[in-house]
């Protein structure tokens, strides 16, 4: 395992057997975020999808939390001193481009993204778990949207994560009413993969991450992109797009190998080529 200098105490990182793990670590505010936090995630997430040694992101959270979202009472501390020092247009594109940098990022990533929820994701932190392709939750672990309860409307993208997997009317209701779904729930509409009791929760991580790390990299850049316009495209550009990628794929050492594993009845070993 290798440690990695985030560059703040407020995200840990560490790198092993191709996994890239991303803590965000302020466990005494229920991890929520902040600029050096979202920073860092930034530069972490750039340099992952440009490391062939990365083959698979996790993100989660330290302690008893995913995330938080937003810092609250960091708000209201700087609202009482005076308020932002920046503009309205010049704080709109701050926060466009910190979100298209993570929460943007994690769902374009060309590479398997997991986040991993041993507590509650509420407001942005739910919206970053929503950007991964997949979730494990702890059953202890619930999401909540939030905003309601603080005047905000939302951000880093979760309306568009949350209409796209469990559909308009259901997400206007997590939205306006900003109650809990607790992991179980979660499980049911579609919002989590799995749910693991706590002491289980390292166990199933590794279980996953690895099955990932270990998977076909070109087939899964590509399987993402397809996944994605699938969400929003046109069918004829979906079939059109899925013959280029799987022709591509077909011309890979990773699918000969793959072939000749299956054959040979054995677990085929990928090396994104």
């Amino acid at each position: 395992m290798t440690s990695i200098d985030t560059g703040t105490p407020d995200l840990l990182a560490h790198q092993d057997s191709g996994v890239l793990t991303l803590t965000m670590n302020r466990p005494q505010a229920r991890n929520a975020l902040s600029r050096p936090m979202l920073t860092a995630m930034q530069r972490l997430l750039t340099e992952a999808e440009f490391n062939s040694e990365v083959r698979c992101i996790v993100l989660t959270g330290a302690g008893q939390a995913f995330c938080a979202g937003g810092d609250v009472k960091g708000m209201a501390a700087s609202y009482a001193e005076g308020g932002a020092k920046n503009t309205v247009d010049e704080s709109i594109h701050i926060q466009r481009h910190s979100q298209r940098e993570t929460a943007g990022r994690l769902f374009k990533m060309p590479k398997p993204t997991l986040a991993v929820l041993p507590g509650a994701a509420a407001g942005a932190g739910l919206s970053l778990a929503l950007a991964c392709d997949l979730r494990i939750m702890s059953s202890a672990a619930f999401m909540t949207t939030a905003f309601a309860k603080v005047g905000f409307a939302g951000d880093y993208g979760g309306t568009y994560f949350l209409t796209q997997l469990i559909g308009a009317a259901k997400a206007r209701e997590m939205y306006l009413l900003s109650d809990r779904v607790t992991a179980d729930e979660a499980l049911r509409l579609g919002l989590s993969n799995w749910v693991a009791e706590p002491d289980a929760l390292a166990a199933k991580t590794q279980e996953i991450s690895q099955r990932l790390a270990n998977g076909p990299p070109v087939a899964y850049r590509y399987m993402k992109e397809n996944l994605n316009r699938a969400m929003g495209g046109e069918i004829d550009e979906c079939l059109d797009l899925e013959v280029t990628h799987h022709v591509h794929c077909a011309q890979t050492s990773d699918h000969q190998e793959a072939a000749k594993a299956f054959v040979e009845k054995r677990t085929p070993v990928f090396k994104g080529r």
